[in-house]
């Protein structure tokens, strides 16, 4: 793709939804008040076990929070994906023509949710896909991307390995490459989930006295493109409201998959992450476009992390108390707000007797029997 992209704001990402929402879902705003009373409960001195906080003479938070579940395991392909693909697509014909992209076709590498929704963009529109995927990616992911006509190569799983053999492809075909997560098209396709969000909640709100807005979303952060998206979005006050919104970012800390909050504490990005989270989709580092947002405390009001045996506490909830699939990358937020005890103090302490309305983004469902059947299957 080429530098020629728009910046970073409110104003383009409202464009952006222009141009895609004739391919997109608008996904569903859930709530549910039994997740809502298990987050304002306060955790047990048991749970507290083998975290920062056993043995703390703190008595645990008590923080009173309402969730807004953003369901984009409802969106096309099964994740919030088809926002960036489809804008990014869109913006490289309308630069380069519709003929000049059909002639050379796209390429991309991903594990999975990027590859099928660049998949599907590119049968929508009639443009020749190329996806480089690991060949220990999801057999199921693997199999649908396929099933959109994108022509598959495999590669390792290391981002070197992957652009080695996109490169070979662009040499033999001279596709195009439309990033998975670090370009400002891609950043303002998935912003859009936040203009939904924000849309769909003052919605839900009619009726009330005062207009309100949330008081903070989170996103799982991978790569970084949505929690950098939404972080755009809400990055102004609310009218009229006249509050902003503060959003946070999660990820999983198994094997330092956490590369965005340990890069925030030490002043600059990590570069590079090797992790078997069950976060499949969050082992990736944050790119350099996305960074500089998320980096930003005037955007991103911070960044958690939480164990894979949290994640899996949280998805069992979601799978059980919602009947919702998700997988185990679109709980990490969810988690936080259920088990980080530094994340429920804030609340407390800032939310008080109102507490706060939290916006959830479900990132994606793309999971399988098989799959959730190996995370519980000793439950």
């Amino acid at each position: 793709m080429s530098t020629n992209h728009l910046p970073l704001n409110r104003t383009n990402i409202a464009e952006a939804h222009k141009i895609i929402k004739p391919y997109i879902h608008r996904t569903p705003l859930l709530t549910n008040q039994t997740l809502d009373t298990i987050a304002s409960t306060p955790q047990s001195l048991s749970d507290l076990v083998g975290t920062g906080w056993e043995g703390s003479d703190r008595t645990p938070a008590k923080p009173k929070i309402r969730f807004w579940f953003k369901c984009e395991n409802s969106q096309r392909i099964g994740a919030f994906k088809a926002r960036g693909a489809f804008h990014a697509l869109i913006r490289v014909i309308e630069e380069l023509g519709e003929e000049e992209v059909r002639r050379r076709g796209v390429v991309t590498h991903s594990s999975g949710n990027h590859a099928q929704a660049l998949a599907l963009a590119g049968k929508t529109l009639n443009i020749p896909t190329h996806i480089v995927m690991p060949s220990i990616s999801t057999p199921s992911k693997i199999a649908s991307t396929q099933s959109l006509g994108a022509k598959v190569v495999f590669s390792g799983s290391t981002e070197p390995e992957r652009t080695a053999v996109m490169r070979e492809i662009q040499r033999e075909t001279g596709a195009i490459f439309v990033p998975p997560y670090d370009h400002p098209d891609i950043i303002l396709g998935q912003g859009t989930t936040g203009l939904e969000m924000e849309e769909q909640y003052a919605e839900l709100q009619q009726g009330e006295k005062e207009w309100k807005t949330l008081d903070a979303v989170f996103t799982p952060i991978g790569g970084g493109g949505l929690n950098a998206g939404i972080a755009t979005w809400f990055s102004e006050p609310s009218k009229p409201a006249g509050k902003k919104t503060l959003v946070f970012g999660a990820e999983p800390s198994f094997q330092g998959a956490n590369d965005c909050q340990r890069g925030l504490a030490a002043g600059e990005r990590v570069p590079a992450v090797s992790s078997k989270t069950i976060a499949d989709g969050l082992r990736t580092p944050v790119g350099l476009n996305n960074w500089a947002v998320i980096s930003d405390p005037s955007k991103v009001a911070g960044v958690y992390s939480v164990s894979d045996e949290q994640i899996k506490k949280a998805m069992k909830l979601v799978l059980e108390r919602m009947k919702v699939v998700v997988e185990p990358s679109a709980v990490v937020g969810l988690a936080v707000c259920l088990f980080d005890e530094d994340f429920r103090r804030r609340v407390e302490e800032e939310g008080g007797e109102d507490g706060w309305d939290i916006g959830i983004v479900f990132s994606g469902g793309n999971t399988t029997v098989e799959a959730i059947a190996a995370l519980f299957g000793s439950a």
